[in-house]
């Protein structure tokens, strides 16, 4: 009887070894940004270490800088087959597989750091998480970056500063109105903005305040206009999951990711207020001139906004309409 016994606890703990090895899983994320420097590496670093703090058997392997060999835009296929689990992706460069995606970069629509926190529980955030769904993908963060713009020719203030200037902004809606405001657009990633304003492609730019700093684009750039009190750039770059993979997950790992990002959220959320004035330290000390955006300037570009970017977006699908609504309805 004790021999049976043995035997049956044997069984068992060799099964339940068994179940934990099988429940064991390493799920690769992948971003085009710099590792230990950049704000959206470090805050997937927060995310992976709170995950590892309710559930040992989840592992991750950060790949930055591009180093698992997907290109940033590609990433957004990667995810949608299930080849990559998760990615610190850029909302904006999804627009090629649905325009709707726009609504995460609108200009203007979001003026700062305080209102796109608001958003986290808002109607928009569902129907953009809807959206997202729809498309093969989970937003596990909510993770936004305010930006400015940087010219190697002039200060850029209000619309008649851009003109004639070859810009990249990384939005087909946002390239509008730089459009009707005089500049010409060329679409890249931001890991293609440095040689490109260094070969003469681009002679101005906008992106977060985070890429003007991590990618040195003030060594390229003189004149930089930084976010503030005022911003016409805030762009969500979350950290996002394949939703094959999202499903795979129990409710409670499921439970245990969203507790991990709510405290990403925060740590991205400080870095990010301090994120302008980091950008306007590095130009100052690389010897370029620096300016804040004022309320008339924003008033302008709001107007000119309202008129080219926003007609377009609202014109693309119900959907996108809907997301312009809620946005705009958020107090």
């Amino acid at each position: 009887m004790k021999r049976s016994i043995g035997f049956a606890a044997a069984v068992a703990l060799a099964t339940g070894l068994a179940a934990g090895a099988a429940g064991a899983q390493e799920l690769k994320i992948s971003h085009q940004f710099k590792a230990n420097a950049d704000g959206r590496d470090l805050a997937t670093r927060v995310f992976v270490e709170e995950v590892g703090k309710r559930d040992k058997n989840i592992k991750f392997r950060i790949y930055p800088g591009s180093s698992l060999g997907i290109k940033p835009v590609a990433q957004f296929d990667a995810l949608q087959n299930g080849t990559l689990e998760m990615a610190v992706f850029p909302m904006s460069y999804a627009t090629g597989k649905a325009a709707e995606f726009s609504a995460v970069i609108l200009p203007g629509t979001i003026p700062n750091l305080d209102f796109a926190m608001k958003l986290r529980k808002s109607p928009y955030a569902e129907k953009l998480q809807a959206l997202a769904h729809k498309n093969g993908v989970h937003i596990v963060t909510w993770w936004w970056t305010p930006g400015g713009f940087a010219s190697k020719e002039g200060a850029i203030t209000g619309p008649k500063s851009v003109d004639g200037l070859k810009m990249r902004a990384a939005d087909p809606t946002f390239e509008s109105m730089l459009k009707a405001a005089g500049a010409s657009v060329v679409n890249m990633p931001s890991t293609e903005i440095y040689p490109a304003l260094q070969s003469g492609v681009l002679s101005a730019t906008l992106t977060s305040a985070e890429t003007f700093v991590s990618m040195r684009l003030y060594e390229q750039t003189k004149f930089a206009t930084v976010p503030g009190d005022y911003t016409i750039w805030m762009l969500m770059q979350p950290l996002v999951m394949s939703k094959q993979h999202w499903d795979k997950l129990s409710p409670q790992q499921q439970q245990i990711f969203e507790e991990a990002a709510a405290k990403s959220d925060d740590f991205f959320l400080g870095l990010q207020r301090e994120a302008g004035e980091k950008m306007a330290e590095a130009y100052t000390k690389a010897g370029g001139k620096v300016h804040r955006m004022t309320k008339d300037e924003f008033d302008q570009w709001l107007a000119l906004a309202r008129e080219t970017s926003w007609k377009e977006f609202a014109a693309v699908s119900p959907e996108a309409k809907d997301l312009l609504d809620a946005l705009l309805q958020t107090k």
